[in-house]
Parts: C-alpha cells; structure tokens; sequence
C-alpha cells in the first residue's frame, strides 16, 4: 500500500528527553522553594519526585494524562501545607515552559520539511510536550497525546486514535519512534509500518523487528521513499 502518512514519537525521537526533565523539575522545585518555602524546608527535589509517583499511583484511571495528573499532584501537595489550589496552575506553567526547551537532534526542521512536502505528518507521543510551544508545530498535520486518546502507547485506541485524525488506513501510515514496545509493537500491532529512531546503535532484543532502523532522521527519507 502506497504510504502517505508519518506519524513520530517525540521524546528521545525529535530530541533527547531526560535533560529536559531533569531540568523542568529542577526549575518547578525552585519554584516551589521561592513560593511555598515550608515545603521546601522539609522535601528535598527527589522527595518531592518520590511524592509525585506515589500520588500518580493513587489516580490510575487518569495516569496517561500526564498534565492533568502533574497538576492533581500540585494541588494535592499545595492543599496538604495549606497553601491555595490556585497556585497549581501557576507551578504546572513554570514546569511546562521548561518541559518545551528541549534540543533537536541534528536535521529535525529540515528533515521534517522535505517529508511534509510529500507525506501528511503527525506526532503520536506518551508525554506532553507541545511542538508549537517548541516551534515544530507548523511541521504537524495532527497531534494526539494520551489526554485526547483516553490511552498511552502501546494501548491500541491512541494509534486508531491517529489513524482517525490522518483519515488514512493503517498500511499507508509509517511511525517512527525510539521505545521498541510503545512505538515499535504498538505501532506494528495496528498494522502500521515501523521504523526504530535507535542513535545509539542499541541492540534489537524485543520482539519482531521493526520494518527499518535508522540512526538519523536524516536516513529516513531513503526509507520512506524506498516505501513509495
């Protein structure tokens, strides 16, 4: 079937995630050490991370949601030490902006310009980063988070979640993504063709092999094509 659709995968796809969250965390704990100090007096940065997934655990039917669950967390946390909800908001901003200063690997723009030339573009991701915010999003036909689907990767409904907003069936629609069970099995088990992001030359060990593996986006446009 003729390809006329890539979706992506964001995080440690279009850049590299864990620097960024270190980060939007460690500015959010600032934060929290200017606003609301006795916090800050008695919880160290990873106790309050700690404190976080315990109350993610507590909210599971919600736990995709990855801002809607941040933000149920703030203003659990701020309602524990007397502080108003209203300020939940105000952290969640200051952890969202920090969230969006992300880096792109080498060829992102370009690379996403020449394949919106010929394929639809769209971004299936398990986070909430927001590629406008970022400055990628006019790159972007679509963008389904968890929060929209009502699932996270690997869940089925968030991949027939994109294949509804592209219009298309699930063999004209390549993913490309880094985790080789969320983006690989995931995207495979609805009948899409995969691609493995894998920069680091990892070794393949779960699973039926993507369709390709590519160490650079810029590879992928020979893969694609290939595909046409």
């Amino acid at each position: 079937m003729t390809i006329s659709c890539i979706t992506f995968d964001l995080d440690d796809t279009l850049w590299e995630s864990e620097p960024v969250l270190a980060n939007a965390e460690e500015k959010l704990y600032e934060w929290i050490e200017t606003t609301c100090s006795e916090i800050a007096r008695t919880h160290s940065r990873d106790a309050l991370v700690a404190h976080r997934r315990m109350h993610y655990a507590s909210i599971p039917e919600i736990r995709h949601d990855l801002t809607r669950s941040r933000i149920l967390w703030l203003e659990s946390l701020l309602h524990e030490w007397g502080y108003g909800a209203e300020l939940a908001e105000i952290g969640f901003q200051v952890f969202r902006k920090h969230r969006n200063a992300v880096t792109l690997f080498d060829g992102v723009p370009r690379v996403l310009g020449k394949l919106g030339e010929r394929y639809a573009i769209g971004a299936i991701t398990n986070g909430n980063a927001d590629v406008h915010q970022i400055g990628i999003g006019h790159h972007f036909d679509f963008v389904v988070t968890p929060a929209e689907a009502g699932a996270a990767k690997p869940d089925p409904a968030i991949f027939d979640f994109a294949l509804a907003a592209a219009g298309v069936p699930a063999g004209s629609v390549v993913h490309v993504g880094d985790d080789p069970v969320r983006d690989v099995a995931g995207a495979a088990a609805l009948g899409l063709r995969t691609v493995w992001m894998n920069p680091d030359g990892k070794t393949w060990s779960d699973g039926p092999r993507p369709d390709a593996e590519i160490r650079s986006l810029d590879s992928l446009l020979g893969v694609v094509d290939a595909w046409r």
